[in-house]
């Protein structure tokens, strides 16, 4: 791909989970235990998953929903873990759905406490849960970053550089040969611009090889 023709169409950056955060509700006796947690990739959600279920081996319950990605390029998932079908999972990950993050797992830890509550009551029970822990969980930013590999003459480096510095680029290897040859993280909303003014500097000299 050469440095004029670097075009990106995915999701540029999104709202994802700043750190964990826990919340606890009752419900007639039953303790309803939502943790929240980034899970950026569907391991860590599992492991987090896990981790929650581990720590709690005596609750009854461990029902989860997940969101990996934002948008049009997410990766849902949830369980029932046990509840009756879609008293649990599905309206957790509703409530997922409708808080506009990403990257996001939510596990709530069900202690029984006697008393069944009843279809309509454990749905509004879970997904009480996760908008409680919703409540209280801190927000950052996930910016999606993309990675270039550009070629560049000796002659045309140091111009190179300050191009793919002055569009927040992160050199992660620089290998000198024949030429140079710079592997390059790159935010996404910046690419297009960074591979125009790199074409520019370099009266098209300069390669550009779309990394992903």
């Amino acid at each position: 791909m050469s440095a004029g023709g670097c075009t990106m169409s995915q999701e540029q950056r999104y709202p994802i989970p700043a750190g964990p955060a826990r919340a606890e509700i009752m419900v007639i006796n039953s303790r309803f235990i939502a943790a929240a947690a980034p899970t950026p990739d569907l391991a860590t959600a599992k492991a987090f998953i896990a981790a929650t279920r581990a720590a709690m081996p005596d609750a009854r319950h461990h029902c989860f929903a997940y969101l990996i990605g934002y948008g049009s390029s997410v990766t849902a998932g949830m369980s029932d873990d046990g509840e009756p079908s879609g008293t649990a999972g599905r309206p957790m990950l509703a409530v997922l759905r409708g808080a506009d993050l990403g990257d996001v797992t939510v596990v709530v830890t069900r202690y029984f406490g006697g008393t069944l509550l009843g279809t309509g009551g454990l749905v509004r029970a879970y997904s009480d849960a996760v908008k409680a822990v919703l409540e209280v969980l801190p927000r950052g930013e996930r910016i999606a970053l993309h990675t270039l590999m550009v070629q560049a003459s000796y002659a045309d480096y140091a111009a190179a550089r300050r191009v793919i510095e002055a569009h927040a680029g992160t050199l992660t290897d620089e290998e000198f040969g024949a030429e140079v040859c710079l592997t390059v993280s790159l935010p996404l909303a910046h690419v297009a611009a960074c591979c125009a003014e790199l074409a520019e500097v370099s009266a098209g000299r300069v390669v550009v090889i779309d990394g992903e």
